[in-house]
């Protein structure tokens, strides 16, 4: 049976005369059709989020903890439907898909057992200063599509579990899973309090002007985190930014090239490199250089080749969508057209056997200019240069570029060296012998152009309350 979708308004199911279908980026089949909200469907929705706020933002924490792991137990009931959903949408693997909800399932259970706390700020023999925290009101929650389920279900649950209701707006190019995770989940929250609605940019822009919500937490590109800043001022809304992140891996010459090319493989190429934090470019000490290009070749082609059966075991899948596969394809022509060395993959036509999909090999290119498209730009997608250096001072400044702020990684065995690379670089995190991912428990954030405030973490929850002093005479 093909299974169907609906905005989620106040708890009820609404459809829509205006539908879209996703194509599913490893066939290029369409997929279903989803309803586009309407104008006076988002009204709806935020005249029902904020009636339920007068009466869910006094609930206590203990309260809304339980209900979390009510959530948790409903993505664990049904992941073998949403991970099936997933992996049509997205184009992802079996193993992909179900790392998205799995990861889901993890964050609501976090965060039923971590929350802010009142906190004595300060005392002395006259006055007693107790901070404590009071959600904003309604957020909005605009997500993006390369891991629709993850990436939403981290501003649902630190709205929710701060007494905040919820508007979340996926991804038009991903919005099946999250949606019917949002219908699967009715009944555990009151009404109006956990809403989704489908739409694109318009839908995105009615949600960051409007006077009812209070919050927008963004995830998507640095230009358009602007523009979402911009019309967030005009109401004076808090807002929470994660944004793009072109971000530098740095292999100092001592590093354990056993362990080193794996994950330098994984943080490059796992998901087809569309992760936020993914390693975006190489910067490999010249004494090693050599080497380390011949093993990581060898690495990529056994473990990242394309395998078009979605119940394949791999990590690697097509580019998620057909406007980013174009993006993609066009960093890689460039490559061509300028001459830079590709030393494995490079194919942009006929990849498959089908010759359907958005798929593009794993695509890796020594030393191109460091002012070419693919070093200065986030290619979000699987093609990685590899560059050299031989002085850390300037390894450091190539690394620490505007848009280059979310993520960084450090490889050497002299920790004490690598400890002090990564304080040097100019990210929200840094991940010393590891590949670059995102922890539930870790706050997350970027510098510069890559984001605006931060969340996860227990830190995380703070941007989805007010802090409200007692000061208390003794």
């Amino acid at each position: 049976m093909q299974p169907q979708f609906f905005n989620i308004i106040n708890d009820e199911l609404r459809g829509s005369e205006k539908t879209h279908a996703v194509t599913n980026p490893r066939t290029e089949e369409d997929l279903w059709p989803c309803p586009i909200a309407s104008t006076d469907d988002f009204e709806d929705a935020i005249v029902a989020a904020q009636k339920a706020f007068t009466t869910w933002s006094r609930t206590t924490v203990p309260e809304r903890q339980a209900l979390l792991v009510k959530l948790a137990e409903i993505l664990e009931e049904h992941i073998g439907e949403l991970s099936e959903i997933l992996s049509k949408e997205t184009g992802k693997s079996a193993i992909l898909a179900s790392i998205d909800v799995n990861a889901s399932i993890a964050q609501c259970l976090y965060y039923s057992k971590t929350a802010l706390e009142d906190e004595v700020q300060y005392e002395d023999d006259t006055t007693r200063v107790v901070a404590t925290h009071l959600p904003l009101g309604v957020v909005g929650a605009i997500c993006p599509w390369n891991f629709p389920l993850i990436l939403s279900n981290i501003k649902v649950v630190s709205s929710l579990v701060t007494g905040n209701c919820v508007i979340v707006k996926p991804s038009p190019f991903t919005p099946y899973a999250v949606m019917k995770w949002v219908e699967l989940s009715r009944g555990v929250l009151p009404p109006g309090v956990f809403q989704v609605l489908n739409g694109g940019a318009d839908l995105g822009a009615l949600m960051t002007l409007h006077p009812g919500i209070a919050k927008i937490s963004f995830t998507g590109t640095i230009a358009t985190g602007k523009r979402v800043m911009a019309s967030c001022s005009k109401t004076l809304k808090k807002v929470t930014l994660e944004l793009a992140g072109n971000d530098a891996c740095v292999v100092c010459p001592d590093a354990d090239l056993e362990r080193t090319i794996p994950s330098v493989a994984s943080g490059g190429f796992f998901n087809a490199g569309q992760v936020c934090v993914a390693s975006k470019r190489i910067y490999v000490h010249e004494s090693i250089y050599d080497d380390f290009l011949e093993r990581l070749v060898a690495e990529v082609e056994r473990g990242y080749a394309i395998q078009e059966d979605a119940s394949a075991p791999s990590v690697f899948g097509p580019v998620d969508n057909k406007m980013q596969f174009e993006v993609v394809k066009g960093i890689i022509e460039d490559c061509k057209k300028n001459g830079y060395n590709i030393v494995t993959g490079g194919k942009t036509q006929a990849v498959t056997a089908a010759g359907k999909g958005f798929w593009l090999p794993p695509t890796i290119v020594s030393k191109p200019p460091e002012d070419s498209w693919l070093v200065k730009e986030e290619q979000f997608g699987p093609v990685l240069p590899i560059l050299s250096w031989s002085d850390e001072d300037d390894v450091i400044k190539r690394s620490n570029l505007a848009n280059a702020g979310l993520g960084a990684s450090v490889y050497s065995t002299d920790l004490v060296r690598a400890e002090r690379i990564a304080r040097r670089l100019e990210a929200g995190g840094v991940w010393i012998n590891q590949f670059e991912r995102p922890n539930y428990g870790a706050y997350f954030s970027g510098f510069k152009d890559s984001g605006f405030g931060g969340e996860m973490g227990k830190q995380g929850l703070l941007s989805y309350a007010y802090t409200q002093c007692l000061h208390f005479a003794k």
